[in-house]
């Protein structure tokens, strides 16, 4: 034989040797992807897949301009989602959020280089968009010691000698989320440190084409997995023995079954648990005739978030009045809010306008009633007017942009809550609500 067929296997051998995203056809390829799973669920619901080098390209864009709008001489990126949003790259995503060993500078001239894990560089060479790998951004005290101050000192020497080469000269660049060490080294090398957040936020808002494709396709094989996890309930907590963490582990299965990444939190409660909101999941065995509540914060394909939130009656008994009248609040709250929505739209106009709540529900209500999402929850962020800040967000929604739309209505003393939102995109002429799951009849007053 002239080729192993660890060489010649594919995904999907009738595809040829790139997949309809763009990307290689071949098993064994480095980037985080989906499934045959999703690709046959998503070809089966008629979606068109995001052409992944258009997107890669859009981000990098969106950060190269952003650059030289603020007249910097580059961007500076530590966080691990921006670091995604720039590369499309992915290493040991949770344990890099709390052991901060990656780095990637997008330069002014749009020169790109990534600071990886050791002996991983090779992570990111995929995308011909990152110009170099390197190692050494490593500057957290556990794998550093008493020597991280040296460390930070090479590295910061690095970032200056790319900057020089491909900035002009600018000594300005936005940083994220940087150690101490790191920052002492930038500003001893003659940096002046700006706040990089604030582009890079702004700079993800705007979603184009292709990474609303890709979030069409997380949100539905979400939905896919919540249908999962809601017949798991339904048929297996009426016998009994089921706990709040086996309906949770459904989900996350699911999601990485069809190449999901993972969910950012343990959202999902029952009964008396639910009020007050926020109690992640743990060992309650769910009882029958109760309130089931869940928040999906799901990292799902192609890195996309798909943030929706549920709340359903488990039982074969009708529920209280009082939660179906909280229910049908909180699908008024939802939808009224969304009807705001459209290009132009000041956020503290939205926010002035938004629709209140009895007072009932005042105390316990939710943090905010809309946020962004993207790679995860991200900018911008629009508080209850007795909890907004003002001048904080004076920002006009822009087509491309993806929001939240939230409701949680809590009875204040009360042995139940209900938790819904769904997620849409700002278009031309108003909004699209992504979500397509369907609210508990039950609840609804229906069942």
């Amino acid at each position: 034989m002239n080729s192993h067929y660890r060489d010649t296997r594919k995904i999907d051998p009738s595809a040829g040797t790139m997949l309809r995203d763009g990307t290689p056809n071949n098993q064994d390829r480095v980037e985080i992807g989906p499934t045959q799973l999703a690709f046959r669920e998503w070809e089966a619901a008629g979606l068109i897949l995001p052409d992944l080098p258009a997107m890669r390209a859009y981000r990098h864009r969106r950060l190269v301009d952003a650059v030289n709008a603020r007249d910097w001489g580059g961007i500076l990126m530590f966080d691990p989602l921006n670091i995604r949003y720039a590369t499309d790259s992915t290493n040991m995503q949770l344990w890099n959020s709390h052991n901060p060993f990656r780095a990637c500078l997008v330069c002014a001239d749009g020169y790109m280089v990534v600071w990886d894990y050791k002996n991983a560089m090779f992570l990111s060479q995929f995308n011909p968009l990152v110009n170099e790998q390197r190692s050494g951004a490593d500057l957290f005290y556990f794998d550093r010691g008493d020597k991280v101050g040296d460390a930070a000192k090479v590295f910061g020497h690095e970032v200056a000698d790319v900057i020089r080469e491909h900035a002009g000269g600018t000594m300005r660049i936005g940083v994220d989320k940087v150690m101490l060490a790191g920052l002492r080294a930038l500003e001893a090398c003659g940096f002046e440190v700006m706040e990089g957040e604030e582009l890079t936020e702004k700079a993800r808002s705007i979603k184009g084409p292709d990474e609303i494709l890709a979030m069409r396709c997380s949100s539905h094989a979400c939905e896919v997995a919540c249908h999962e996890m809601e017949t798991f309930a339904r048929t297996q907590v009426p016998g009994g023995g089921i706990s709040e963490d086996d309906i949770w582990a459904v989900l996350h299965a699911q999601n990485i079954r069809r190449g999901g990444e993972w969910i950012e939190t343990r959202l999902l409660s029952s009964g008396p648990r639910t009020n007050p909101w926020f109690q992640e999941c743990g060992g309650r065995i769910v009882q029958n005739n109760e309130i089931l509540a869940f928040d999906t914060d799901l990292i799902g394909a192609y890195g996309i978030c798909t943030d929706i939130s549920r709340t359903w009656w488990i039982g074969d008994t009708k529920p209280r009045e009082d939660m179906i009248t909280a229910m049908k609040i909180g699908v008024e709250h939802i939808e009224t809010n969304m009807q705001m929505l459209r290009p132009g739209a000041m956020i503290p106009d939205i926010i002035a306008q938004c629709h209140t709540l009895p007072d009932a529900y005042q105390k316990l209500k939710y943090g905010c009633f809309m946020h962004g999402v993207g790679l995860c929850d991200e900018w911008p962020l629009l508080a209850y007017p007795d909890q907004a800040v003002a001048g904080a967000y004076d920002y006009p929604l822009e087509v491309g942009m993806c929001l939240c739309v939230e409701a949680l209505i809590s009875p204040e003393g009360g042995d139940f809550s209900i938790k819904l939102e769904d997620q849409v995109v700002i278009t031309e002429d108003g909004f699209e609500n992504l979500t397509k799951y369907p609210h508990d009849p039950a609840l609804m007053g229906r069942g």
